[in-house]
C-alpha cells in the first residue's frame, strides 16, 4: 500500500539526523509538508536536501526539554502551514553511567528532552488536532525501555515512560479522531551504532533473531504508516521494530 499523507502537516523532532532523518523524509515523500525540527541550525540540512528532492520542509530550532522553545515551533509551523497533523517526537539523548555514579543532571537532562519533551510537544500539537478532528502523535521510544539495560537507567526510564504517556493520552484523545501510539526500536544502524568496533556491532547481530542492525528506514516505514490513514483503528499501541529481540 503506497503511503500518502499530500494532504498533512508533520512536525519530526530530532529530526536532523539517524531515525529522526529517515522519518522526515520517509513523510515527505509521501507528499507531508515536514517541519524539521533539532537544537540549533542542525535541522537546516535536512530540510534543503528535503525541498531538494522535491518535497515542501521547513527547518525549526527547538530545545525539547524547554516548554517555551517547543511552542513557539509549534506557533510557527501554524503561522506557516495552518495547521499540524502529525506529529512525531524523536529527539533523544544519553547521558550513560551506572546508576551508583550518575549525576542527578544527567537523570534530569535525559527524562526532560526524551520523556517532558514528549508532553510538551503533544500538548503543543493537541489544540490544532483537535479542532480539526484528525491527529497522529508517534513517539519513538526504544527496546531498552522494554527489557532495560545495564548503564542506562535514565534513558530506560525516559522511554519506558513513553509508553505509559502514550497509552493515557490516547483514551484521552480517541474522541477526537488523534491517535497515539510508539515506534519501539531495537539495534538501529546509526551515528551510535557504527561507532561501536565490528566485534561488538557482530555480537549484537548476533543476539537479534533476523541476524541484522535495523535501519533508520525500517523504522521510518513504521512511523509512515502510524501517521497514515491506514492505521486509523490503532491506538495506545507499542510497536516493536527490532527483528524479533523482544516480543
Amino acid at each position: 500500500m503506497k503511503l500518502v499523507l499530500s494532504d498533512r502537516v508533520a512536525i519530526v523532532t530530532g529530526g536532523s539526523r539517524g531515525i529522526g532523518r529517515a522519518v522526515a523524509f520517509e513523510l515527505a515523500a509521501a507528499g507531508a509538508r515536514v517541519a524539521v525540527a533539532a537544537r540549533g541550525d542542525h535541522a537546516e540540512s535536512a530540510a534543503a536536501e528535503i525541498t531538494g528532492a522535491g518535497g515542501v520542509a521547513m527547518a525549526c530550532a527547538a530545545e525539547m526539554g524547554d516548554a517555551e522553545s517547543v511552542r513557539a515551533m509549534v506557533e510557527r509551523v501554524l503561522d506557516t502551514w495552518g495547521q499540524v497533523d502529525v506529529f512525531v517526537h524523536s529527539a533523544g539523548i544519553t547521558r550513560d553511567q551506572l546508576l551508583a555514579r550518575m549525576k542527578v543532571e544527567d537523570w534530569d537532562e535525559v527524562l526532560a528532552v526524551n520523556l517532558r519533551g514528549a508532553f510538551v510537544g503533544a500538548q503543543a500539537v493537541l489544540r490544532p488536532m483537535m479542532k480539526r478532528r484528525w491527529g497522529r502523535i508517534v513517539l519513538i521510544g526504544s527496546v531498552v525501555g522494554q527489557t532495560g539495560n545495564p548503564g542506562q537507567t535514565n534513558y530506560a526510564a525516559s522511554k519506558a515512560g513513553l509508553a505509559g504517556f502514550a497509552k493515557s493520552l490516547a483514551r484521552e484523545v480517541a474522541s477526537r479522531g488523534i491517535t497515539v501510539n510508539v515506534v519501539a526500536p531495537g539495534f538501529i544502524d546509526t551515528e551510535m551504532t557504527r561507532s561501536l568496533s565490528d566485534a561488538v556491532r557482530e555480537q549484537l547481530a548476533s543476539s537479534i533473531p533476523l541476524g541484522r542492525l535495523g535501519t533508520p528506514a525500517d523504522v521510518a516505514a513504521a512511523v509512515g504508516f502510524l501517521a497514515s490513514d491506514g492505521a486509523s483503528y490503532i491506538t495506545g499501541h507499542v510497536l516493536s521494530v527490532n527483528g524479533g529481540m523482544h516480543t
